[in-house]
């Protein structure tokens, strides 16, 4: 995809470009005037020092850039995406962004705090998010039924869409429901 017909709006203040399969190679024309962009669910990871590249470029040609959103891209560890992933490396993440783009109010949903820029300015250069392996070495030893998940057994297996039955030990009467109190008894 390219981005080159940008350059023509110089005075562009938003930009959303999701969905769009971009990478850590996107390459903006100088837009000085923008201050929103959004890249969710792209192709942008963190991949040997790629993204440093990106987070400088964006630096460079958007200056005036206040909000950026990064969610749904590998950049942006996201422990509802992905398993190994936890808050923390969603932390590290913020530090590492913030330290590259400094005008930043917020970042994917979350404002900007005080102590996040401090945090981020201090230590930030070093908070690129790698998570080391297990001390076991061999993440295939456990298998796919060890691995913990809230869906009942009968539902785990992917080539089995079968619906689950199960049984609840809450009846519900429909004495309490807020759907009946507005009903008058001349109106059943």
């Amino acid at each position: 995809m390219s981005l080159e017909g940008l350059k023509t709006f110089g005075s562009l203040e938003e930009l959303i470009l999701d969905n769009n399969l971009l990478g850590n190679d996107l390459l903006l024309p100088r837009l000085p005037q923008l201050h929103t962009l959004t890249l969710n669910k792209n192709q942008i990871s963190f991949q040997r020092n790629t993204c440093k590249i990106l987070l400088d470029h964006l630096a460079e040609v958007v200056p005036s850039l206040q909000y950026l959103s990064l969610l749904g891209n590998v950049a942006c560890p996201n422990e509802l995406v992905s398993r190994d992933k936890d808050e923390d490396d969603y932390q590290r993440y913020r530090y590492f962004v913030l330290h590259k783009l400094r005008n930043l109010k917020f970042l994917d949903t979350r404002k900007v705090t005080k102590k996040e820029r401090e945090e981020a300015l201090v230590r930030g250069a070093f908070m690129k998010v790698v998570k080391p392996k297990d001390a076991s070495g061999d993440d295939a030893s456990i298998s796919p039924e060890m691995q913990y998940t809230p869906l009942p057994l009968g539902s785990r297996d992917l080539t089995n869409h079968r619906g689950v039955l199960g049984k609840c030990r809450y009846v519900y009467y429909g004495k309490h429901s807020e759907g009946n109190r507005f009903i008058r008894d001349d109106q059943l």
